[in-house]
């Protein structure tokens, strides 16, 4: 079950997408994220991206938290197209978020 906020993840999408401009500040912002927030920020970008399937959510969370090698804050801005990723994970999960980029912008 995405126990992560849709704002917390909006965030995360809003800061990828403005690129080197924001780089520092997604950097801190996934940093400062609770461990249990970076897995499930992890997973939404793996379903996002259509390495796990949105029923195998939980999976894809436990995976995250066993394979996180790296910090989750690098992994994912090394991740090529993880704004698009985010916003399609939220999607397959069921998730509207169209009031909170309003609320954010």
């Amino acid at each position: 079950m995405l126990e992560i906020t849709p704002a917390t993840v909006v965030q995360v999408i809003l800061l990828a997408r403005e690129g080197a401009v924001a780089e520092a500040q997604l950097h801190e912002f996934i940093a400062g994220l609770t461990t249990d927030d970076k897995s499930q920020l992890t997973a939404v970008a793996w379903i996002g991206r259509g390495a796990f399937e949105p029923e195998e959510f939980d999976e894809a969370v436990a995976t995250a938290l066993a394979e996180a090698t790296t910090p989750t804050e690098d992994y994912l801005m090394g991740m090529p197209h993880l704004a698009e990723n985010l916003e399609a994970g939220l999607e397959a999960l069921g998730v509207d978020v169209t009031g909170e980029e309003e609320d954010l912008l």
